[in-house]
């Protein structure tokens, strides 16, 4: 009888991550304290994140070379629910992005992310020999361009981004020719300043912020309060619940967005580390079973899981910094929000099941 090699669960992985699942939990509580609208998500968000253990577990155990045989039917699927979001999902932050179920709201642009890396996995992995091919590049920036403008016309830029970089690391790690990759390069270096020209208005006055934060005093108040938030923090922090930027509410969007700011108030630049170490312990354990993957399409697979996590950490933390423009998105496994947290552990689920089968199946 077959059985799964459980001995072969990578359990530095998964602690790591249900670490980082209460960090959040708690960082969220702290963030919504005293909020009679919010006083909810903390808990909502354990319920988020216990479902989100039993897909991770639910996944692991599923055979993911299995997902072979499904890359069309997955991209379809995807494709049809950004389409059908774009064009009758409820409005929420802005942007017409998610399914109202009832008890809880859907987002399928952070499902598609996951989703995607399944199908591009698959597509480069049946094509690696041939991927220098013109006609096979083709199709993969198609694959990509297809989900990231139906995202963007939500509109959400953020999301659209972190999917078009998976795809660009996922292209990268599966060998295509650096010509190819030079000229990608140089055409989005130009083609920039179209693409400023047709941002939406919302999207421009970010980066316009950005670039110049005295243009604009009041757009770029959150950004100021952050920096606050964070500096307020010095090594040990103010104490749990104690931020004055986030318990006053200076701070807006704190339990999501801004969230990396509440935890350097709270806890200091100690606290600030401890969670980014623990990013950076996710992102070992995932680069380490891409590396020993049996096959392509686990590797790149996982590939596609490293770069969302890699990416929104980075983007997140960077925009709290006053680095990056702000672009909403979230911080992994910390901030606020359940389809964000659902994608993210399903995608710890796909990596553990190539952990799992990067030797062949044992027999009793």
């Amino acid at each position: 009888m077959m059985r799964l090699n459980w001995r072969r669960f990578d359990f530095v992985l998964l602690g790591a991550t249900l670490v980082m699942l209460m960090f959040g939990i708690a960082m969220v509580y702290s963030a919504t304290l005293g909020v009679k609208n919010y006083e909810d998500y903390p808990l909502r968000q354990a319920i988020y994140g216990l479902i989100g253990l039993v897909l991770l577990l639910a996944v692991a155990a599923f055979d993911y070379r299995l997902l072979t045989s499904l890359q069309w039917p997955v991209y379809v699927a995807v494709l049809g629910a950004l389409g059908a979001v774009a064009l009758v999902g409820q409005v929420r932050g802005g942007a017409a992005g998610w399914f109202d179920a009832g008890v809880v709201f859907i987002q399928p642009a952070e499902f598609s992310k996951v989703l995607f890396a399944i199908v591009f996995a698959q597509y480069l992995a049946s094509r690696h020999e041939r991927l220098g091919k013109p006609q096979w590049v083709l199709g993969a920036f198609v694959l990509m361009a297809l989900p990231a403008a139906l995202i963007y016309m939500q509109p959400d830029l953020g999301n659209a981004i972190v999917l078009l970089v998976i795809g660009v690391i996922m292209l990268f790690v599966a060998d295509l020719p650096w010509g190819y990759i030079v000229g990608t390069a140089a055409a989005g270096l130009l083609a920039l300043p179209l693409i400023y020209a047709n941002l939406e208005g919302y999207m421009k006055q970010r980066i316009d912020i950005f670039l110049d934060p005295a243009s604009d005093p009041d757009a770029s108040f959150n950004i100021a309060q952050a920096l606050i938030s964070i500096g307020n923090g010095g090594v040990l922090g103010k104490g749990f619940g104690e931020g004055s930027q986030s318990q006053l509410h200076f701070l807006r969007v704190r339990y999501a967005d801004f969230i990396f700011s509440v935890v350097a108030e709270e806890l200091g630049f100690v606290g600030a580390v401890v969670l980014i170490l623990l990013q950076i312990i996710v992102l070992w354990r995932l680069i380490t079973i891409a590396d020993q993957a049996r096959d392509q399409f686990g590797r790149l697979l996982v590939t596609g899981v490293i770069a969302m996590i890699m990416f929104q950490a980075i983007v997140s933390i960077g925009m709290n910094l006053g680095l990056l423009p702000v672009t909403g998105i979230t911080l992994p496994f910390i901030s606020y929000g359940g389809s964000s947290l659902l994608t993210l552990m399903i995608g710890i689920g796909l990596a553990q099941s190539v952990a799992m089968r990067n030797r062949k199946i044992e027999f009793d």
